[in-house]
């Protein structure tokens, strides 16, 4: 965990040895669960700090538009959370987030609640739901501060799935790695759709590597359509 440690001292946010503990539970529980059900392809502890751990958290010391995550108590959601990622290890450094871990697998639901518990984590909970239904849950649609996704989609998809959580005037961060620059050119009718604008691209290169990451920073301008989120797969078939 040395050089998780050493980002987050760089970017002038040291990390307690509580939290350590935490990622490192974190990482224990990841690779016994991963040997029963398919988690993550990267396994080595190396690996997991970089492409997961400090992945994650690097959208906090990235993006200009989410600086109060650092001291204001946020309502998060991470769609498509799978194994937990960027949502938990958010959590872990930054405790007074309200965070919500959305995932269509009870299976990998189940085992974000035993990380929940497991680390002691408060304000946080896994909810198993397709995105398409939870968009249109009262208790989170124009719920959230901000919704993050590592989630592999197209923009496009991914703003139908993510924008419904999000309150007026609050961001969804998208996660996206390699080049970007048709994805957000592709963007263009769904952001007019459903009321996002694009008003930061951040492109960093994670520490002491050659992996690229892109943050894609929308903001919401006016509450979703009634129309979307479209029922469970349109937007995968017949994107905006």
């Amino acid at each position: 965990m040395n050089k998780l440690k050493s980002f987050c001292n760089e970017n002038n946010y040291p990390i307690s040895e509580k939290q350590l503990a935490q990622f490192e539970t974190y990482y224990e529980m990841l690779i016994e669960k991963n040997k029963v059900m398919n988690l993550t392809a990267i396994t080595e502890k190396e690996d997991v700090v970089l492409k997961h751990f400090i992945d994650s958290v690097s959208m906090v010391f990235s993006v200009t538009k989410v600086d109060g995550l650092k001291d204001k108590k946020l309502k998060l959601i991470d769609v498509g959370t799978g194994a937990g990622f960027p949502g938990i290890p958010l959590k872990i450094l930054f405790p007074d987030l309200d965070v919500v871990l959305l995932d269509s697998l009870n299976k990998r639901v189940n085992f974000l609640n035993e990380v929940i518990l497991s680390l002691g984590l408060k304000d946080i909970k896994a909810i198993h739901s397709r995105a398409e239904e939870g968009g249109r849950n009262k208790e989170l649609r124009d719920h959230f501060d901000i919704a993050v996704s590592r989630a592999v989609a197209n923009l496009p998809i991914l703003l139908e799935y993510t924008l419904p959580f999000v309150k007026k005037n609050g961001y969804f961060i998208s996660y996206k790695s390699g080049e970007v620059d048709e994805e957000i050119l592709n963007a263009s009718h769904a952001l007019k759709c459903l009321n996002g604008d694009i008003v930061e691209d951040i492109r960093i290169t994670l520490p002491d590597s050659d992996i690229k990451r892109s943050f894609i920073v929308v903001k919401k301008t006016a509450p979703t359509p009634k129309a979307y989120p479209r029922k469970a797969g349109t937007a995968k078939k017949e994107p905006l």
